[in-house]
């Protein structure tokens, strides 16, 4: 099996915030009276998070008000179809995560990049496998234990369709360690068994376990990464190991497919702007989400989404 992954990558965020600003939106035509922004997830969570952070942003350089509806179910199935069902006329977006192209490939999402077709990547979350490090220290002391207790090792994260369900399966294949995974109904339920010694380890990224880290509760010790995290020198990755996978959870912004290309190039140019921007770029520091440049163009995204969308497919036609 071909297993190797690479994203795109964009020009780090302290360049791009010395380029000239693109072209805003309202030196087009598109001046929307209103918008709707459907979220494919739950309050609270992290593409929530970045929906309500860029919503104020957007609405000053697009001029208008935006909406945001959370439509969290069938794992964001029903945003999708809401946007791709939604008038062609740029004012329904899809806040998505990677679950977009997971479930899609898991076969539990049934609309795709025919339907919909990405405006912009704003996020690109490095994901790490997390340990107690009251049980493991370092990934070495993970893998020596994988290796000499083949079938005892337990991985937890959330659904079937999960972008952590695809790390476990990559690294599964790619370790030979036969791990088993455990799915539960959220996050917060994979962390609680993690603490409590329950399974051994988690995908996760690292912007979600800040506190956990803090406390010493958790430790990440293998990032999906091509080179080492400048953040975190001491964290081997995937392909120093020779596994050549390297996804992570992705944010973007979806639209209709049949929307006029002029509008969706004046929107991305609107969400070039605000990445860009001094606010945004604070935000993402704070939230630890600039460890990898987030920043994809439409068509840029649209080539990393059918990338991955073919190895996720692959990933599970192992199954």
């Amino acid at each position: 099996m071909h297993k190797t992954l690479r994203h795109i990558t964009a020009a780090p965020a302290l360049v791009a915030l010395m380029i000239a600003a693109p072209a805003l939106a309202q030196d087009t035509e598109f001046s929307p009276s209103s918008m709707t922004a459907f979220v494919a997830a739950g309050a609270g969570g992290g593409t929530d998070n970045f929906t309500r952070t860029v919503q104020p942003m957007l609405e000053e350089r697009l001029g208008t008000n935006i909406t945001v509806i959370n439509l969290p179910s069938a794992s964001g199935a029903l945003a999708h179809q809401r946007t791709a069902q939604s008038e062609p006329n740029g004012e329904s977006l899809d806040f998505a995560s990677s679950t977009f192209i997971t479930s899609r490939a898991a076969g539990q999402n049934p609309i795709g990049l025919e339907q919909l077709t990405p405006v912009a990547r704003m996020q690109s979350d490095v994901l790490t496998l997390v340990v107690n490090p009251e049980k493991y220290e370092t990934f070495e002391d993970f893998r020596a234990y994988a290796e000499a207790n083949p079938g005892e090792v337990v991985i937890g994260g959330t659904h079937a369709a999960s972008v952590d369900r695809m790390a476990f399966l990559a690294l599964n294949e790619a370790t030979g360690f036969d791990l088993n995974f455990i799915p539960y109904d959220n996050e917060g339920a994979a962390s609680a068994n993690l603490l409590s010694g329950n399974i051994d380890g988690m995908f996760n990224e690292i912007s979600a376990i800040q506190g956990y880290m803090e406390s010493g509760e958790m430790k990440p010790v293998l990032a999906l990464a091509d080179e080492r995290l400048e953040a975190y020198p001491d964290m081997p990755t995937t392909v120093e190991n020779g596994w050549e996978f390297t996804f992570g959870n992705e944010r973007g912004v979806f639209i209709n497919a049949e929307t006029d290309p002029e509008i969706i190039a004046a929107i991305e140019a609107a969400f070039e702007d605000v990445f860009n921007s001094e606010d945004y770029q604070a935000y993402a520091a704070k939230a630890n989400l600039d460890v990898r440049s987030g920043w994809l163009g439409s068509e840029d995204y649209r080539k990393v989404l059918e990338e991955n969308l073919a190895f996720f497919e692959e990933l599970l036609a192992d199954q």
